[in-house]
């Protein structure tokens, strides 16, 4: 014990602050090993500790910090995925209802001009679609037929009520099912839909056959 560790004269040994055992290994020899200590290498290993120490602690905040940003990564994908969709669901529903516009357009269209296609096909039942006019009335049909309005209705096919009105109503022994026997005025309909039932006249099969 040295001076300085020696109590005054009017302190006892245990009236000084308490100070707290620091130990420090500065033998040579490991007692462990029995091995012959280099401080160099004690010194170096000690620094490659603190080193190791460093590096996880700063790897432990990378992972994490690569852990929220690919959080973020994905809430954004899915963001966008979802935005992608509803762009794509609009523009599918732009185009049918455009579609539908057109199609509405259309039909409106053909049916208004019926009266004028009906005076059309009669001047050619008649003989008087000649001229100027059969060229109009021509490049007329060509357009509307191009543009998916058909005109049906022939003789000898089965009726149907759906797509047919009938007239007039008869019977013969040659038909075995309701036929159209005679066409009073042409059917038109356009993308499957009828704008006006063709008007025929109908035989069924005779009952006494």
């Amino acid at each position: 014990m040295t001076g300085q560790d020696r109590p005054g004269p009017d302190q006892g040994p245990g009236d000084g602050p308490e100070e707290q055992p620091r130990v420090t290994d500065k033998r040579r020899i490991d007692p462990d090993t029995f091995e012959v200590r280099d401080p160099l290498e004690q010194a170096a290993q000690a620094l490659e500790d603190a080193e190791e120490e460093v590096v996880l602690e700063g790897l432990v905040e990378t992972q994490k910090l690569a852990a929220e940003r690919l959080d973020q990564l994905q809430r954004v994908s899915a963001d966008y995925v979802n935005l992608q969709n509803q762009y794509s669901a609009y523009v599918k529903r732009s185009k049918a209802e455009a579609l539908a516009s057109y199609d509405r357009g259309l039909a409106a269209l053909a049916e208004g001009l019926i009266p004028v296609l009906d005076d059309i096909e009669l001047a050619r039942q008649h003989g008087d679609l000649t001229g100027p006019f059969a060229s109009i009335a021509e490049k007329l049909e060509q357009i509307l037929t191009h543009q998916g309005v058909e005109r049906y209705g022939q003789v000898g096919e089965p009726f149907d009520p759906m797509v047919h009105e009938a007239l007039m109503h008869g019977h013969a022994a040659d038909v075995t099912v309701p036929t159209v026997q005679q066409v009073l005025q042409p059917g038109y309909r356009v993308s499957g839909r009828v704008l006006r039932a063709a008007r025929v006249a109908v035989v069924e099969p005779d009952e006494n056959e």
